[in-house]
């Protein structure tokens, strides 16, 4: 395997360049030249590519999400990743280098042990501890670490997998089912046709599963509807597509002299723990497994793009194995009789391809009422069985058949309420699961778009661009319709089609985690008061045939193995004491001052009035507090927890006079309200309470503005002249606003949009009459002005736009030429020699395109036009009027 090319920045900030000897901590006795080797380490490990540009190490970046997979740390003990390294390397955290050693070996290790030997993960934690061996005997060659420190730290036996239940075998083989059917079907042509072209299980689980599923059908009679069988995407590949895989085909007819398949040799890649000179010497290795993945996946561009991969294989064995070797004879031969299945393949003209029922593949996706649907999209289709539920699906396959029609092959999603399930499941809200039925719809099917998001990104934000009118739904599970149970689903991409698993969106973040709380099944109301757990399960009401179920079910089984118990009930809000009764004050003129008139004059006025009027003061009763206390809802929907929301116990368990204000948006008016003093206690101003905010205002309201007030006491200690400085009631009494007062008084300036407060223009007079006096006594002329600070000039800024848009297109002109340079290495990296002639190609099949695709919109407009001209109704006939010659009538 190749490793990657240097990168410019390196992953780890150099601790002694960065933190200092002296900032750095005193834990680590380890001399700078193995905290540097250290470093390098790390490096190596974030840059190491794979020959196809997998980057293995980035699972390893951070730790495991504990809410993603809650079990992994019920299971690891010690979990370290990537992050962990930088930081105690940062941190001068390692006391000597069997520690960072050890670190590095927990990192494979708890891989291995949590993941499956097939997982990509535990492949992945392979590669990792490979080049962590490689590097650390590098280390021990420059004598920077002791040949003891170079070997990694046994942790343990991995423990054997646990036994996988084998409904989830069965979603991680469908996608391998048709190609191996390919492949046994050659191999048993091969031997004469004795054997029938007819694949068996792959393994006991499934062996097991398919007799159990015989027993179940024949005991169920005619009961086994077929609508709930599992599908496959149908097969649509292009020419180019059709050519690689008879190539494949055909190599795998040639055997050796001892009768084997000679291609099986080269099937997978040798064992990295068991050969690992063979990756030392061999730089870019490949195997047919992961051509097939490629092809798979829609990587390549062209036969000869494959065709490279091949010869690429067969040169490694032929450079690694003996010239008198079998694998390497075999080599030789293969190679040979592939290029001359290529030439053979590519000399066919595109129409010997078509596939069966005349289906022509439409690879770039279909253009249909003006949009672009293509593989991968989230879309709705038309339900006939409910027109307000749409089919939520995904589109696996497009293609045109014989007569011109385009269709789409689609993967359904359920929603709740179109399963059966057990009644005390739940569900989040907008949540879907996966079907196995693939379908086929025609194009004028599709409504419009939506997004599914697996249940780990749903709640962290949502897809950015997407439009915010359009429907996104979350997703967790698979649903088998035949048992009637929820699979959870581990792995994203296995979900998605093949040539978008690769592929990733970008997300417009929540500010954080949004927790979504699960709600009851909505077919709860359709569980029979007299239903058993032993009853049978019930089926769910079939309509269209190319539809899901009008309804699914709900029973009283017992809960499936992944499902989670259902949530506690809320408990009820404990009661509240009542409000202090309020009290009347009259009106105060003192209050109409001129520094807090508004500039709207509005009045105040007391509590009574006809405005509004006061409530009766409620009497306390220690029996009935609860009566006299308002609601309070018991959820808040923007809080996680279902607990009841909690206010202030202190408004309600102190009885201090307040004074409060609650001020009516766009009324005009304000009102005052204070309650009656209690002697009993020391009184302090009153925080907010609920009951005073604005009416039809929920708790997330804006606070209304209030004022408060001291106790008679502590009012008293303010001296006179002090009070008198500051608005007061009609007792004297200091008021203490929550917001400032808005005195802004009218502009004085003509198109101002708002004008100064009367403080700022007190304040304005008087250093203006200051000044004045200032210069009258230094004999300065009395109307002398301050001096304005200068306008930049005209010309500097044109100077200065004309700078900023030269900076602009000498910007615009890199970028272009840097795209122009990233088009030749990708024409380089696909045609090789030939880039220029391939680019050309390139250019003239998307001028082909634009122009159909030109031609095409023309056409729709013209038939438009000419339908909006059918239906218009002449209002002349045939009659001859004057306006005809004459334009003045």
């Amino acid at each position: 395997m190749a490793l990657g090319s240097p990168r410019d920045s390196t992953p780890v900030a150099d601790a002694m360049e960065t933190n200092g000897t002296e900032s750095a901590k005193a834990g680590s006795q380890l001399p700078d030249e193995q905290l540097k080797a250290i470093k390098k380490v790390i490096d190596s490990l974030y840059a190491y590519r794979e020959h196809d540009g997998h980057d293995p190490s980035k699972v390893f970046h951070r730790k495991v999400n504990k809410r993603a997979l809650p079990d992994y740390y019920e299971v690891i003990k010690e979990p370290v990743a990537l992050s962990t390294l930088k930081y105690k390397l940062q941190n001068r955290e390692y006391g000597s280098f069997a520690d960072f050693a050890r670190d590095c070996a927990l990192i494979p290790h708890n891989a291995q042990t949590y993941n499956r030997p097939e997982a990509g993960a535990y492949q992945d934690a392979l590669v990792i501890r490979s080049v962590m061996e490689r590097e650390l005997k590098q280390l021990a060659e420059e004598k920077i670490i002791s040949a003891q420190d170079a070997i990694l730290p046994d942790l343990g036996e991995i423990p054997p997998a646990s036994p996988r239940p084998a409904e989830e075998e069965e979603d991680e083989e469908e996608d391998d089912d048709e190609d191996d059917e390919e492949e046994e079907a050659d191999d048993s042509e091969e031997e004469g046709g004795k054997r029938k072209r007819r694949r068996g299980p792959r393994s006991l689980a499934a062996i097991a599963k398919r007799d159990t599923n015989s027993k179940e059908d024949a005991q169920k009679g005619t009961d086994s509807d077929p609508r709930k069988k599992r599908g496959r995407p149908p097969r649509v590949d292009t020419p180019m597509e059709a050519r690689i895989k008879a190539v494949l085909k055909g190599i795998r007819k040639f055997k050796n002299d001892t009768g084997q398949i000679m291609i099986h040799q080269f099937e997978k890649l040798p064992d990295k723990t068991a050969m690992p000179e063979y990756y030392q010497e061999i730089k870019e290795p490949i195997a047919i497994e992961i051509i097939k993945r490629k092809q798979k996946r829609k990587k390549y561009q062209s036969v000869d793009h494959f065709m490279r991969d091949i010869d690429t294989m067969f040169n490694n064995a032929q450079s690694y194995n003996q010239d008198e070797s079998q694998i390497y004879k075999d080599a030789v031969l293969l190679q040979r009789e592939a290029q001359k299945l290529a030439d053979a393949e590519k000399s066919k003209p595109d129409a010997d391809y078509v596939m069966e029922e005349g289906r022509l593949p439409l690879p770039n996706g279909i253009l249909h009422n003006g949009e672009l649907w293509k593989v991968g999209d989230w879309i709705h289709i038309q339900n006939p069985n409910d027109v307000t539920k749409p089919i939520v699906a995904q589109i696996y396959r497009t293609w045109q058949d014989s007569e011109g029609q385009k269709w789409v092959n689609a993967c359904w999603y359920y929603r709740p309420e179109q399963t059966v399930h057990q009644y005390e499941k739940h569900f989040y809200p907008h949540e879907v699961v996966k079907t196995g039925q693939y379908r086929d719809h025609h194009i004028d099917e599709v409504i419009d778009r939506c997004f599914v998001m697996f249940c780990t990104r749903y709640s962290r934000g949502r897809p950015r661009g997407f439009p915010k009118d359009k429907d996104v739904y979350v997703c967790d599970s698979r649903y088998n319709e035949e048992k009637h149970k929820m699979n959870k689903i581990k792995t994203w991409a296995s979900c998605l089609p093949d040539e978008v698993r690769d592929k990733d969106y970008e997300m417009d973040l929540f500010d954080g985690p949004k927790k979504t709380k699960k709600v009851p099944t909505p077919l709860l109301h359709m569980l029979k008061d007299d239903e058993m757990e032993t009853d049978e399960a019930p089926k769910v009401r079939w309509g269209a045939d190319n539809a899901p179920p009008i309804v699914g079910a709900v029973h009283k089984g017992p809960r499936d193995e992944n499902q989670s118990p259902p949530p506690e009930p809320t408990p009820s809000p404990p009661p509240q004491p009542p409000p202090p009764p309020p009290r009347q004050l009259p009106t105060a003129p003192k209050y109409e001052t001129p520094a807090y008139r508004r500039a709207s004059e509005v009045d105040i006025r007391v509590a009574n009035t006809p405005d509004r009027a006061a409530a009766p003061p409620p009497s306390y009763n220690s029996n009935n507090q609860s009566q006299s206390q308002p609601q309070i809802p018991q959820y808040n929907q923007q809080t996680a927890s279902p607990a009841p929301v909690q206010y202030n116990q202190y408004a309600s368990s102190q009885s201090n006079p307040s004074y409060a204000q609650s001020q009516h948006l766009g009324s005009g008016s304000a009102s005052y309200q204070s309650s009656q003093p209690d002697t009993r206690y020391p009184q302090v101003p009153q925080p907010y309470r609920i009951n005073n905010a604005v009416p039809g205002a929920t708790t997330n309201s804006v606070r209304p503005h209030e004022v408060f007030r001291l106790s008679e006491q502590a009012n008293a200690q303010i001296p006179e002249e002090i009070r008198q400085q500051y608005q007061q009631d009609e007792h004297g009494n200091v008021l203490f606003f929550t917001a400032p007062p808005v005195d802004v008084l009218p502009p004085t300036k003509e198109g101002s949009a708002m004008g100064h407060t009367a403080r700022y223009l007190a304040e304005k007079l008087r250093r203006k009459i200051a000044m004045k006096e200032k210069r009258m006594a230094e004999d300065l002329p009395e109307d002398l002005e301050e001096p304005k600070p200068k306008k930049m000039k005209p010309a500097f800024d044109e100077d200065l736009a004309g700078q900023i848009q030269t900076l602009r297109d000498e910007a615009l002109q890199m970028l272009i030429d840097q795209m122009q340079d990233g088009t030749k290495a990708i024409y380089g990296t696909i045609y090789g020699p030939q880039w220029e002639e391939g680019a050309r190609f390139e250019e003239a099949r998307t001028a082909k395109h634009q122009a159909e695709a030109r031609e095409r919109i023309a056409a729709t407009a013209d038939l438009m036009r000419k339908k909006v001209e059918s239906e218009t109704v002449s209002l002349t006939g045939n009659g001859v009027y004057l306006d005809d010659f004459n334009p003045r009538y």
